[in-house]
């Protein structure tokens, strides 16, 4: 299986700065008919790389937990600094 954390980092840099992407994109990268199934493994990663430095994980436009956010979130990377 493909890693999460290469697939968020991949779409994201696919995208234009400050962009986000939803979990489901990545988890449909991962695996596109049970894709609902890798949900959670994929918030996991998020929390891991949000606590790394690595993304900024929003509900809203506010920052969120991604494993105690219901409903959906977006990825993006942080800001760089000003």
């Amino acid at each position: 299986m493909q890693d999460p954390r290469a697939i968020i980092l991949r779409l994201l840099r696919e995208r234009r700065p400050g962009a986000s992407i939803c979990p489901s994109e990545a988890a449909r990268q991962l695996d596109p008919v049970h894709w609902r199934d890798l949900m959670e493994q994929v918030r996991e990663c998020a929390a891991r790389m949000m606590a790394a430095g690595e993304l900024v994980v929003s509900q809203g436009g506010n920052p969120v937990d991604p494993l105690s956010a219901r409903g959906p979130i977006r990825l993006r990377f942080p800001h760089p600094p000003s």
